[in-house]
C-alpha cells in the first residue's frame, strides 16, 4: 500500500489550498484516514482525522477553517485549508488506517508529505 500526497505550496495569509492523498495498492477496505503536519522543532500533531463511518476530528486551530473529505470510490483524503495563517507553516502528512484483504489487521501507513508554506 502507498499513499501520495500532493497540493503543498506557497500561499499567501488569507488564503487557501487544498491537499489530496491517494491510497493504492492492496487494499480492501479503509478503516479510516488523516492529516497530519510537522512545523520546524515541533512533534508530529494531528490535524484533522476522518473515519469510514464519516465522524470528524480537528485540531482546535485549525476548526472552522479546515475540511476534512473522501472519496472512497478512490480511495483519497482531501484536506480543503482556507483562511491559511503563517502558523500553518508546516511539513502536511497523510495518515490511513487500511486492511489489504479480508480478515487483516488495520495497519498504518504514511504519505510522504507535501509542504504547505504560508508568507508574504
Amino acid at each position: 500500500v502507498q499513499l501520495q500526497a500532493s497540493g503543498g505550496g506557497l500561499v499567501q495569509p488569507g488564503g487557501f489550498l487544498r491537499l489530496s492523498c491517494a491510497a493504492s495498492g492492496s487494499i480492501f477496505s479503509v478503516n479510516d484516514m488523516g492529516w497530519y503536519r510537522q512545523a520546524p522543532g515541533n512533534e508530529r500533531e494531528l490535524v484533522a482525522h476522518v473515519t469510514s463511518a464519516g465522524d470528524t476530528y480537528y485540531e482546535d486551530s485549525v476548526k472552522g477553517r479546515f475540511t476534512i473529505s473522501t472519496d472512497n470510490a478512490k480511495n483519497t483524503v482531501y484536506l480543503r485549508m482556507n483562511s491559511l495563517k503563517p502558523e500553518d507553516t508546516a511539513v502536511y502528512y497523510c495518515n490511513a488506517g487500511i486492511k489489504s484483504y479480508f480478515g487483516a489487521s488495520v495497519r498504518r501507513y504514511w504519505g510522504q508529505g507535501t509542504l504547505v508554506t504560508v508568507s508574504s
